[in-house]
C-alpha cells in the first residue's frame, strides 16, 4: 500500500502539468519573471488601447460624427501619443530584453554547458528556448497589433499619423507581429555570437534601430506606385484624399512630364508664356493608395518572417555544430 501510494499521486502530478513537463517547464520557470513582466506590460497596453477606442467613440457620438465635421486631428493626445510610442517600440525592447538574452545569458554563466551535459541535446536545449522566446513574442504582439487595427482603421481620417507611416502600418495587422519575431531573431542570433549579456543587449538594441531606419525606406517599395493626371491648378479627387503622394509633376497633353517647378518663373506672364510653349496642360501625381495597404503589410510581413526563418536556421545550424 505504501509504495503504490507515491507512484499515484506522482502520476496525478505529472497529468496536472498539461503542455508544460519536463524541459519546456524548466525553461518557462527560467524565464517567469521576463514573462511576467513582458504580459504585465502588454496588458497595460491593451487596456489602454481599449479605454482610448471608448473615449474617441463617446466624443464623436457627443460631436456628431460622421454627420457633421470635426476639428483634426481628434486623437493625439499624450496618452495617443505615449501608446504609440509604445507600440513602435515593443520589438526593440522583445529583441533587447528577451532575444539576447536567450542563449547568451546559459552561455555566460555556464547553465547551457550544464543543461548539455545531462541528457538533453543541444538541439532538444535550443528548441524548448526558441518555442518559449517566439511564442512569449506572439503573445505580446498579436493582441496588441489587433486592437490597434481595431482602434485606428474605423477613425483613420481623424488620427494625426497618415497610414504610411511606421507608427500605423508597422503596428497594425500582421506587421507587428512579424516586426516582433524578426527583431527577436536579431536578439537571438547576436546573443549567440557575443555570449555576454551586456555586449548582446547593446548589440541588439543598436541593430534594431538600424533594421527600423532601413525600413522606413522600404515601406512605400512594397507595392507598385500608381500614376492620376488631371487638369492643371484644380483639386484632387476625393477618392484620392487618403493617397501617399510619392512625386508630383505637370505635363502636357500628349503625356510629357516635366518637374514640378520647371515653368516656376519670376512673373505669373513669364510662367503663362512658359506653360503655352510646353503645352501643359495637367498635373500628374505618383502615388500609393489606401486599399493597396493590406496587400503592402503581408508583403512586408512575408520578407521578415522570412528573414526570422533564415535567422532561426542559422542559430540551430550554428548550435548544433559547435560547443557552447
Amino acid at each position: 500500500m505504501t509504495a503504490t501510494a507515491p507512484a499515484a499521486v506522482s502520476q496525478a502530478t505529472v497529468s496536472r502539468t498539461g503542455l508544460l513537463r519536463g524541459l519546456p517547464w524548466l525553461v518557462a520557470r527560467q524565464h517567469r519573471a521576463t514573462a511576467f513582466g513582458v504580459l504585465a506590460t502588454v496588458a497595460v497596453g491593451c487596456a489602454l488601447l481599449v479605454q482610448q477606442r471608448f473615449a474617441l467613440v463617446g466624443l464623436l457620438d457627443r460631436a456628431g460624427w460622421p454627420a457633421k465635421e470635426v476639428p483634426q486631428p481628434v486623437a493625439g493626445g499624450s496618452v495617443n501619443g505615449y501608446l504609440m510610442l509604445g507600440l513602435g517600440a515593443l520589438p526593440v525592447a522583445l529583441a533587447v530584453f528577451v532575444g539576447a538574452p536567450l542563449i547568451a545569458g546559459d552561455q555566460e554563466q555556464g547553465t547551457a554547458q550544464l543543461v548539455t551535459t545531462q541528457s538533453v541535446t543541444r538541439r532538444q536545449w535550443l528548441l524548448a528556448k526558441l518555442t518559449w522566446c517566439y511564442s512569449l513574442a506572439l503573445l505580446a504582439a498579436v493582441p496588441l497589433g489587433l486592437l490597434h487595427t481595431w482602434y485606428w482603421e474605423p477613425h483613420r481620417s481623424l488620427m494625426p499619423h497618415e497610414w504610411t507611416e511606421g507608427a500605423v502600418f508597422d503596428t497594425t495587422g500582421p506587421m507587428l507581429p512579424a516586426f516582433a519575431l524578426f527583431l527577436t531573431a536579431v536578439g537571438i542570433t547576436v546573443g549567440l555570437l557575443t555570449r555576454r549579456v551586456f555586449v548582446a543587449m547593446t548589440a541588439a538594441f543598436v541593430l534594431a534601430l538600424v533594421v527600423e531606419m532601413a525600413w522606413d525606406r522600404v515601406r512605400t517599395h512594397l507595392a507598385p506606385s500608381r500614376m492620376f493626371t488631371y487638369p492643371l491648378d484644380t483639386e484632387l479627387p476625393a477618392r484620392l484624399s487618403e493617397a501617399h503622394e510619392l512625386d508630383r509633376w505637370v505635363g502636357s497633353a500628349d503625356g510629357r512630364l516635366y518637374g514640378w517647378g520647371s515653368c516656376a518663373e519670376q512673373t505669373e506672364a513669364a510662367s503663362e508664356a512658359c506653360l503655352r510653349e510646353k503645352g501643359i496642360v495637367n498635373d500628374v501625381i505618383e502615388y500609393l493608395g489606401y486599399d493597396q495597404m493590406p496587400a503592402m503589410q503581408w508583403t512586408g510581413a512575408g520578407i521578415l518572417l522570412a528573414g526570422t526563418v533564415l535567422l532561426t536556421a542559422f542559430v540551430v545550424v550554428r548550435v548544433g555544430r559547435r560547443p557552447l
